[in-house]
């Protein structure tokens, strides 16, 4: 009866596209979930937390009184390694 059929490694070959293919939608659905949240884009490695808040402060994402503000934090909680 089934003499026809696609043998083991169509079997294996098929799970193999199957798993791919529903990794492939989870990363799909993923990636538009945060899309959709508007997730700021990761920070670029190497510049401090001070930095990025000058560099936020100089295109007026922020008040001046904001500003010194979360400087004052970032400076009270600065850790040197």
């Amino acid at each position: 009866m089934y003499w026809n059929g696609m043998g083991w490694g169509g079997w294996v070959m098929m799970t193999i596209t199957v798993v791919a293919f529903w990794g492939l939608v989870a990363v799909v659905v993923v990636a538009l979930v945060r899309s959709l949240r508007g997730e700021p884009a990761r920070r670029a490695p190497g510049k401090s937390a001070l930095e990025l808040l000058d560099e936020r402060f100089a295109r007026g994402e922020i008040d001046e009184t904001d500003y010194h503000r979360r400087r004052e934090l970032l400076l009270e909680h600065r850790v040197d390694h």
